[in-house]
């Protein structure tokens, strides 16, 4: 079979109808007694489970964990292919505090790859942690409550959590600057008697902030080991979908600890009034060929066009497939669960367009069932070209087909304030000709407005009184 028969094969029904796994427990499954370890990877060959002491090598102990006298210094132990080609292990004894990584072995090739549906991880995301969720919670966490649902009227304010307590200024104590911990501090105030952080949003008025991805990003990007350096990125290079980002923590070798404090950061925005939007990136991941994805189901997570290579409507190497059954639940899941577990009060899809209708359409099933309050919003502008048709994806243009989820509109963006990508570029407010027709198609959603001109111009006048 050629790699682009093999690629293919995962477009078939079948593929889908024989490998769809619909259970909720993939990952580590962790009690004090045993911790079941399941990974989908249904074309794999084999699967071991390794298990190490540490997160990484650089730390001290960092060997590979014995487990029990039974396995003596075995720390690579065979997984069992179950059903829907899911591989599972149970492992005897409390596991807490351990890492793992899977060794999947596809087509004779064995590679290494961290569990995609892990909780927590060591540095750089390297390994997988073995985690007692429900034991590392912050004081009064199964007390906490979203703020007073705004219904229709959210005033958001987006922040990047470094930039966030950065600023000299900040008045932040200075092992919290730049981290997670800086939302948990009130009352400062910066040498001109201005309040800064959390006060200095409650005095905004603001509703909810949506925070600049959180998931733990690429190591190429940010290295959490060298957090002495100046480092800096937004965040849209996904390594951990599931994971908070270690370099917001104090501690980014221990992965109990950026659970601990991510949960105190949401628990203090809540305490004073502001609901919490995560920007999540499902449309790609940060790495390709290299990526978590590919070295657990070679090929499956990703589009290709008629020639096998990679599709790549996201302008970042490659797009994720979500129409398939396992990568749509992949993102279902992810989002439910940061829902679930971090309290997490709304979702902003980057790239939405790239993803598929019904997946969002999930999406929204899924997280009103949790709490009908969360919201849902992403940009819904076509990205590149992309290898499923249109038709298909939560375009802007199709908005009225995926009600209440919000789309970002370009086009009423760049009419108003002219293009994002060119600073000299002037936009209707700046006296440009010609940009109505573009404010008139967001102003209705960019659905076709023939006919009802005078609704339109009533609405712009309106709009830009």
């Amino acid at each position: 079979m050629t790699e682009l028969e093999k690629k293919k094969l995962f477009e078939s029904e079948k593929f889908e109808a024989e490998y769809t796994y619909t259970g909720s427990d993939l990952g580590a499954v962790y009690t004090k007694e045993s911790t079941t370890f399941k990974v989908w990877s249904p074309t794999a060959d084999k699967v071991m489970l390794k298990l190490y002491l540490t997160g990484s090598d650089e730390e001290k102990t960092a060997s590979d964990v014995k487990i029990a006298d039974k396995f003596e210094n075995a720390a690579e132990l065979e997984m069992d292919k179950a059903e829907n080609g899911v591989w599972q292990i149970s492992v005897e004894g409390n596991l807490e505090g351990i890492y793992y990584t899977y060794l999947v072995t596809s087509d004779g090739e064995t590679r290494e790859t961290y569990d995609i549906y892990a909780k927590s991880s060591g540095v750089n995301g390297e390994r997988s942690m073995v985690i007692d969720m429900d034991s590392n919670c912050p004081d009064g966490w199964d007390k906490d409550c979203k703020p007073e649902d705004i219904e229709n009227h959210p005033v958001i304010y987006e922040l990047h959590v470094r930039d966030f307590s950065g600023h000299p200024d900040s008045v932040v104590r200075p092992e919290w600057k730049e981290k997670y911990l800086a939302f948990t501090e009130t009352g400062t105030k910066n040498s001109s008697g201005l309040s800064t952080g959390v006060d200095y949003l409650k005095e905004l008025g603001v509703t909810h902030v949506q925070l600049l991805p959180v998931y733990d990003y690429s190591p190429n990007s940010v290295d959490e080991t060298k957090l002495d350096e100046a480092q800096f990125n937004w965040g849209y290079d996904p390594y951990n979908y599931n994971v908070p980002e270690g370099s917001y923590s104090t501690d980014p070798y221990h992965g109990e600890v950026r659970v601990n404090e991510f949960k105190q950061m949401i628990q203090s925005l809540h305490a004073n009034d502001i609901r919490v939007v995560m920007d999540v990136v499902y449309n790609h991941t940060a790495e390709t060929d290299n990526s978590y994805f590919n070295r657990t189901v070679p090929n499956y997570f990703y589009r290709y066009t008629e020639t096998g290579a990679y599709s790549n409507g996201s302008g970042c190497g490659n797009e994720v497939a979500s129409e398939r059954a396992m990568v749509s639940k992949y993102i279902v899941d992810s989002v439910t669960y940061w829902a679930s577990e971090y309290h997490i009060d709304g979702f902003r899809f980057d790239l939405m367009g790239i993803l598929d209708i019904e997946t969002m359409m999930a999406v929204k099933k899924a997280l009103n069932e949790i709490d009908p309050s969360i919201i849902i919003y992403g940009e819904g502008w076509t990205g590149g070209t992309c290898a499923t048709a249109d038709v298909f994806r939560a375009l802007k243009k199709n908005a009225v087909t995926y009600e209440g989820v919000g789309a970002f509109s370009d086009d009423i963006r760049d009419g108003i304030k002219g293009s994002v990508f060119d600073d000299a570029d002037q936009g209707f407010v700046s006296g440009k000709a010609g940009q109505e027709e573009r404010i008139k198609s967001g102003v209705i959603a960019a659905t076709n407005y023939s006919g009802v001109d005078y609704v339109i111009k009533r609405s712009l006048k309106i709009v830009l009184a």
